[in-house]
């Protein structure tokens, strides 16, 4: 991307923070590059340009155009960050021949800056994504990245004031800041230009909303490219994984709401692509861990959940609290989903549970079973969050003839993994399919994990008649219409291998 600002600072500043950079982060590494080279790109250690008698500028088209070879060898600091060692030397000059631009190019240093702190130093760059204290970002940049020669407490505390001068003047906030800093449980970062910048209002809400679709960390921050008009604080990927797409201090483009997502720090988790767009567990669980960390890092120390449209939209959270909100109250939509939304109650409860330095007591969940079963009520049978008939209780319907997997059973009631089933109105089938020309359940079970199938050519020989048979009647699809793509499946191999025996058993019967 190019850089933007004014100047190699501000370039800098911009750059770091396009990577998830805090602001205190952006500043610290600005103040240290600052005191390394001035924040030129063309910088050589002084001791180089009197003992090759060549300014920053000679050496650098010397190197460029091939008449000085001694480059990676001649021990001189070189560059923003002034690398020096032999072999970082030699990976910035294949860096630089790798992009076809000058050893000097700032855009270059930056984006090898980026490789290595990738490569090797996953602490240090979480502290710059996640700090919001120059102090602490400037000294670990300079003890763990720079490693200069002089490491004295005088040094650390003069990079600490550049760096807090580049914050003055490019954040405008006097040294002040507004506390706001970004999770530590970010895997990946997929930074999204849509946002309206800095909020208007404290953290006070947390939205959770389903992708439609079970993507990973990565695929949820792809969704929101400049021109979208659309972005998210993070996102979950359907295997835990969180993608930083907005910083937590700035508002993103989520829930149709400028109040709420002003407020709201907005996260995007990958679900099922059909109703009722059940979250994989692992997202789930790290739905309830992400959002307990952003209350401890912003002050909340008790969540609620308002199962009422109009009044939850008209509390004021007091000091200390926050609340869940989703974005049907905000536009026709059905996000986060009947699943999610059905379990608020339970996720607050999670939260809350965790800030209280517990852990989540769910009820008794049943005995483990495992065997299918078909629906025979006719006009269907509906599956609820919890083992019994209430109120705000029903997550969807089964339409008489489905078959389920029933996993659990608890007091006349079977889990199918989206919710529970009164077992009255289910018949139990048989659990294994025969014949010459198919494998076992057992040899299904048996020879697959549970990969994650994004199309036909993916899948085993075994499962390719079954699928292309489902995918062609319009039983299954994953997500695009047929006649855009006829092979886009988006399913795990445990779904697929449940559908492929409940389809055999079906044509046994």
């Amino acid at each position: 991307m190019a850089l933007i600002g004014n100047n190699n600072p501000e370039k800098m500043f911009n750059f770091l923070r396009q990577q998830g950079f805090t602001e205190a982060g952006s500043a610290a590494v600005v103040g240290n590059g600052y005191a390394e080279s001035g924040c030129s790109p063309i910088n050589l250690q002084n001791n180089g340009n009197r003992e090759l008698d060549m300014t920053d500028e000679q050496y650098t088209a010397a190197v460029d155009n091939g008449t000085y070879t001694n480059f990676v060898n001649d021990k001189y600091g070189y560059g923003i960050f002034q690398w020096t060692y032999w072999s970082r030397k030699q990976n910035l000059l294949n860096y630089a021949k790798s992009k076809g631009v000058s050893i000097g190019d700032l855009e270059m240093h930056m984006n090898f800056l980026m490789q290595e702190l990738n490569a090797g130093y996953k602490p240090l760059l979480n502290i710059l994504r996640t700090s919001n204290s120059v102090s602490e970002c400037s000294n670990a940049f300079m003890l763990q990245f720079e490693r200069p020669a002089n490491q004295s407490v005088e040094n650390q505390n003069k990079r600490v004031s550049y760096g807090r001068e580049f914050y003055n003047k490019f954040c405008g906030k006097g040294g002040t800041t507004m506390g706001y800093t970004n999770s530590p449980l970010v895997d990946c970062v997929k930074m999204s230009p849509n946002h309206s910048g800095k909020r208007t209002h404290r953290i006070d809400h947390i939205t959770p909303h389903c992708v439609v679709g079970q993507c990973s960390a990565e695929r949820i921050g792809d969704c929101f490219p400049a021109g979208r008009e659309a972005s998210c604080n993070y996102g979950i990927g359907y295997d835990g994984r969180v993608c930083l797409i907005v910083d937590e201090a700035n508002r993103s483009w989520c829930t149709s709401s400028n109040a709420n997502d002003q407020r709201a720090i907005t996260i995007e988790c990958a679900s099922d692509s059909t109703h009722p767009y059940a979250f994989k567990d692992a997202c789930y669980k790290k739905l309830v861990k992400l959002c307990i960390d952003i209350c401890q890092r912003n002050g909340i120390k008790k969540m609620l959940w308002i199962n009422n449209k109009e009044k939850a939209l008209n509390y004021e959270p007091k000091a200390g609290e926050g609340i869940f909100t989703v974005h049907r109250w905000y536009a026709n939509k059905s996000c986060p989903g009947d699943w999610m939304y059905n379990r608020m109650g339970q996720l607050c409860d999670e939260v809350n549970a965790g800030l209280n330095g517990g852990s989540y007591n769910p009820p008794e969940q049943g005995a483990v079973v495992n065997y299918q079963a078909k629906v025979i009520a006719d006009d269907g049978l509906n599956c609820r969050i919890q083992p019994y008939v209430a109120n705000n209780n029903l997550i969807m319907t089964y339409p008489a003839g489905t078959i389920l997997t029933i996993t659990k059973e608890q007091n006349g009631w079977g889990y199918t993994g989206t919710g529970w089933v009164s077992l009255d109105y289910v018949e139990k089938i048989q659990n294994t399919v025969e014949g010459d020309d198919y494998m076992t359940r057992d040899q299904i079970l048996k020879e697959i994990g549970d990969k994650y199938i994004t199309t036909y050519s993916e899948l085993p020989d075994w499962a390719k008649p079954d699928m292309r048979e489902l995918l062609n009647n319009g039983t299954i699809n994953g997500g695009t219409d047929y006649a855009t793509d006829p092979d886009d499946i988006n399913m795990f191999m445990s779904d697929i291998k449940a559908i492929i025996v409940a389809k055999r058993m079906m044509e046994k019967r």
